[in-house]
């Protein structure tokens, strides 16, 4: 796998190479580390993360999320066909289509069954430790009672959409209309993909930023995008326009962006946003602008890019629900955009899951329309755990990059040198954490499973 673009930082942090020895920093998630750094070892004492340096780094692929290996160890029983006779499966090789062949099990799933294996705190997938609000609930449990258990209206519950272009309107004073504008998805994640394989043809070009969010090349893959990578860099991880400027080409169809921005945490400026909206102005891009972390801005207000002046008819805003409100297993997203980019979106959507839950979609509709006074007490609660973490991690001698955004803090951990380093984030090649003993003890000695910005660049 190599990083899109090869770069040195000086000897205070990261050296970035196209090599498996490459260094990239870590993400960390404050709800959940602040936890453990109060209970367990005080911010003044910090955390004693370092293991010893004779650990080794495995290339093997922790775990697969089917749950067999490409090579087996253990002879596997004859299976029965119909015609009665046996195969053995043992010599199946695994398949997969050839646009989905490079993406390995993705890191999220890896983590999350190695946190259950050694009861460790999961800092590496974005969902809370703690529970949605109760009112929120309660207006599912009713939905549920009041029989809305049937499929719901394929772009979503009327009562839903109109939250969603309320709230759109409260945040960013574009009125849109609730039934050619908005479509609800199961989750950002099938608006992201819905989006990409209803607007994007073979061979166009959309532009991303790195890192990003690792579904982005893989729906991209299965539209037959060619992608193009513009890297932000450490420490503010700004937005390169003139990089940006030079990759656009006749072919491209559009630029994929995340303010807030995951894993870094940043928010693209309103200058940055300018610059970028002129840019796809002057050269008929789209724009597929990722916003569900838009109630998570700590330092500066959120900007939606479709505001801008003549953005709005060449945007599709992406959001969800699951962040805002601690609720990532309902699933709920949207996707808003004028109706000749709605009509793509929603076909796709259509031939995805063609309907979302419908009593959560109600329950969503609650929740959209809670007062502002919800929103200021979760950017609170949030920012004094951000506080909690980020001093934490300095006083145990990491170099924290600001974040403006979002619960993920972007660290540099050279300073413990390349041995501590090692031991301290046990990165391979493939961008997987190493397993098997003493790998695995030592990797949870402190119970934080913390997640490799590897995997957020071009997979190759």
């Amino acid at each position: 796998m190599l990083h899109p673009v090869s770069f040195r930082y000086n000897p205070s942090h990261c050296i970035w190479t196209s090599s498996h020895e490459m260094l990239r920093p870590c993400v960390l998630k404050p709800y959940k580390f602040c936890l453990t750094l109060r209970k367990n070892t005080g911010i003044s004492s910090g955390a004693n993360f370092v293991p010893n340096s004779s650990c080794c780094i495995s290339r093997i692929p922790p775990i697969m999320a089917s749950g067999v290996s490409t090579a087996a160890t253990t002879q596997q029983p004859p299976v029965s066909t119909q015609n009665g006779s046996a195969q053995n499966t043992a010599s199946q090789p695994l398949q997969i289509a050839k646009r989905l062949e490079k993406f390995k099990t993705t890191i999220f799933t890896q983590m999350s069954s190695l946190a259950i294996k050694h009861g460790a705190i999961n800092l590496g997938q974005g969902f809370p430790n703690f529970d949605g609000p109760e009112f929120v609930k309660e207006a599912a449990i009713q939905a549920i009672r009041d029989g809305k258990n049937q499929y719901a209206r394929g772009y979503g519950v009327p009562d839903l959409n109109s939250a969603v272009a309320e709230r759109f309107k409260k945040d960013t004073g574009l009125v849109v209309d609730p039934e050619k504008e908005v479509t609800v998805t199961s989750g950002c994640t099938e608006a992201i993909a819905a989006t990409m394989l209803g607007l994007i043809n073979p061979g166009d070009e959309v532009i991303v930023f790195a890192p990003f969010y690792d579904s982005y090349e893989a729906t991209l893959s299965m539209a037959g995008a060619k992608i193009k990578c513009v890297t932000l860099r450490p420490p503010n991880f700004s937005v390169p326009i003139d990089e940006l400027k030079s990759i656009v080409s006749k072919n491209t169809r559009a630029i994929l962006m995340n303010t807030p921005h995951n894993p870094t945490g940043k928010m693209f400026t309103r200058e940055e946003l300018n610059a970028i909206a002129a840019l796809c102005i002057e050269n008929d891009i789209l724009v597929f602008s990722d916003e569900v972390y838009d109630k998570l801005a700590f330092e500066m207000d959120h900007i939606s890019i479709a505001s801008l002046p003549g953005m709005f008819e060449r945007t599709v805003t992406l959001n969800s629900l699951g962040k805002t409100f601690s609720l990532t297993g309902w699933k709920i997203g949207w996707a808003i955009a004028p109706p000749h980019l709605t009509w793509g979106v929603r076909q796709a959507h259509a031939f995805l899951t063609f309907a979302t839950s419908t009593p959560m979609q109600y329950a969503a509709a609650t929740a959209l329309r809670a007062p502002d006074s919800y929103y200021e007490e979760l950017k609170r609660d949030y920012n004094a755990k951000k506080t909690i973490l980020v001093e934490g991690l300095k006083s145990v001698g990491f170099t924290v990059y600001p974040s403006s955004g979002t619960y993920f803090v972007v660290v540099d951990h050279t300073p413990f040198g390349q041995e501590k380093r090692h031991c301290l984030l046990r990165v391979s090649n493939q961008g997987s954490w190493c397993r098997g003993n003493p790998d695995e003890r030592l990797l949870f000695e402190s119970r934080r499973w913390k997640e490799p910005c590897e995997i957020y660049f071009l997979q190759r």
